[in-house]
């Protein structure tokens, strides 16, 4: 018995070194980088049907030790995205990647996001947020997860460079 499992598991490590690991593909990593330019565009002009459109009905947001489905976030933050349509807000959100991992349907995107909003009545607000995504695709990108980890810092942003 001893010997047969011995045999298990070192058939099922030499299998997991020999299978290659996930690769990325140059056409899906363009296919997400237009969804992230989607994001970043909708929370600017404050589209807020578009921005909602970038998640799965079912996604679940996570912020720190609190998770709550989308369809809630979503609620609270749709008063930023009529402030910003209609111009008493400007908003932005920008993407960078510590880490991507794809095939053709699925994706985990991991870095730091940063956002911006800014009002005449105060001077603003600039965060820079750890961040973790998983996508799938159907007939196209949509979230189906996304965790906001804890706030990072300008120097970490900085240090992940530009995507451009």
């Amino acid at each position: 018995m001893k010997q047969s499992r011995r045999r298990f598991t070192k058939g099922f490590v030499m299998a997991l070194l020999l299978v290659p690991g996930p690769r990325l593909s140059a056409q899906v990593t363009a296919e997400l980088d237009a969804f992230w330019t989607e994001v970043s565009r909708t929370v600017e002009s404050g589209d807020f049907v578009g921005y909602a459109a970038t998640y799965h009905p079912d996604a679940v947001v996570i912020f720190g030790d609190t998770t709550q489905p989308i369809s809630e976030a979503l609620a609270g933050w749709e008063a930023g995205f009529d402030d910003t349509r209609t111009g008493l807000l400007e908003a932005s959100v920008d993407f960078r990647f510590s880490e991507r991992r794809n095939d053709a349907s699925t994706a985990h995107e991991t870095g730091i996001f940063r956002y911006s909003a800014f009002s005449p009545a105060d001077d603003g607000s600039i965060q820079y947020v750890h961040f973790e995504a998983l996508l799938v695709k159907k007939d196209r990108w949509v979230m189906m997860m996304e965790f906001q980890r804890d706030a990072a810092t300008e120097a970490e942003w900085t240090a992940l460079g530009s995507e451009e």
